[in-house]
């Protein structure tokens, strides 16, 4: 695996520096200042490109911007209103001046309103480190006392409805402010923050999208971009649904690996793939990850390697992120099948035989712990699970008698 870190770029406390100290071999990164649905320029890209370059102290880092994470899809395409061919165009002239500019591998996704979702940031653990939660309760009270979304009792059965309500009641006004601020984060580094009038104004602007229009939409999309991906060279890959089940009365259509196997038939082409985050599949049960490293790996373009550890088996349910060897998701198996399938490519002669990976988010613990930053992106807990990975798949590939 290609070992990859997300940085926020030049306000991340996490710096160029960090990175090589952490043994990172290249950069995942966006121009999160650029608004949704336009062009990213060649202008914005080198400058980002050069930020990337260099170190504190004005050496030469070594390190490359190797992964797009992420060109964002805008609501208007997802709904297909406004402007949305116009932003389908930016968003190939944008996929046309990356590649100009020597990256190759774009991620993105193709959820409804939030990126992703979770009730608290800096859950705390029995030792005192912090990580991301999603409790169902919690979401259910901000969803029917705080966003008070029309339907949204028909959403909940009346137990969890009746344990909302009692949680809400118990909850200081200072929590309720914190809860919804922590479900409509979305995207970190993203531009935009969203109000609960925008979120109202955005759910409203999705009632006619059924999951099966959302599908269409999507498929639409990309007809028009993974051919254009794919005579250049290019390796798109759809990030799955954060929690992969539905929320708020919203269609999702990247939480199974039917989903996926879906999306990848309906564009049929080597471009076309996805990105395998073990930890938003593992938030449901009835995903077998190392099984969809296994079947789908020929279209796995990117990896984010996770796990956490799901209250019950339900969907939905809640989870924490858990440490990455740690949680329900098999993490030795899982590489074991990535392992497998870079070994299949080699024999192949393919140019992509090394996945580029990054570990996915990570627990705040030492130092990490009142530094700041994006949620889920502390310079230590990553740095842990990162060598932590690192060791299973060194072990992996000389049990198989590879190099890692």
């Amino acid at each position: 695996m290609r070992q990859t870190w997300r940085w926020f770029g030049p306000a991340d406390p996490v710096s160029i520096d960090d990175m090589l100290q952490a043994g990172v071999q290249g950069v995942v990164t966006a121009l999160h200042h650029v608004p949704t649905g336009t062009v990213w320029t060649p202008q914005e890209i080198r400058a980002r490109q050069d930020a990337i370059a260099m170190m504190r102290d004005g050496s030469p880092s070594g390190l490359a911007w190797e992964v797009v994470e992420s060109l964002p899809v805008s609501e208007a395409v997802k709904t297909q209103t406004g402007d949305w061919r116009a932003h389908v165009e930016a968003w190939i002239t944008s996929m046309r001046n990356l590649h100009a500019a020597g990256i190759s591998v774009i991620c993105y996704n193709f959820m409804p309103v939030l990126d992703w979702t979770r009730t608290d940031l800096a859950w705390r653990r029995p030792n005192g480190a912090r990580c991301m939660r999603f409790d169902l309760t919690d979401f259910a009270a901000f969803d029917l006392h705080i966003l008070q979304r029309p339907g949204a009792v028909d959403d909940f059965p009346a137990e969890l409805q009746d344990a909302a309500a009692r949680r809400f009641a118990d909850m200081p006004e200072a929590r309720r402010t914190q809860l919804a601020e922590n479900v409509v984060c979305g995207l970190p580094g993203a531009a935009d923050r969203l109000t609960m009038a925008d979120v109202r104004a955005l759910l409203d602007s999705y009632a006619p999208v059924t999951d099966g229009v959302l599908r269409r939409h999507f498929h639409d999309f990309l007809e028009q971009v993974a051919p254009v991906a794919q005579d250049l060279g290019m390796r798109l890959c759809c990030h799955p649904d954060d929690p992969p089940f539905p929320l708020l009365g919203l269609p999702r259509v990247m939480s199974t690996e039917a989903d996926f196997a879906e999306r990848i038939a309906a564009v049929d082409l080597p471009a076309n793939g996805i990105t395998l985050c073990s930890g938003s599949l593992g938030a449901r049960p009835d995903n077998d990850l190392p099984g969809m490293m296994r079947r789908l790996g020929d279209r796995v373009h990117f990896l984010h390697l996770r796990n956490v550890r799901r209250d019950g088996d339900t969907i939905p349910d809640s989870f924490f992120e858990d440490e990455h060897l740690g949680g329900q998701t098999d993490m030795v198996a899982l590489i074991d099948a990535v392992v497998a399938e870079e070994a299949k490519r080699r024999a192949a002669g393919r140019d992509d035989a090394v996945i580029p990976m990054r570990p996915d988010h990570g627990q705040d613990i030492l130092d990490d712990i009142g530094r700041g930053g994006q949620p889920g992106y502390p310079a230590i807990g990553r740095l842990k699970g990162l060598a932590e990975l690192r060791g299973v798949e060194t072990a992996l590939a000389r049990v198989r008698g590879g190099t890692a």
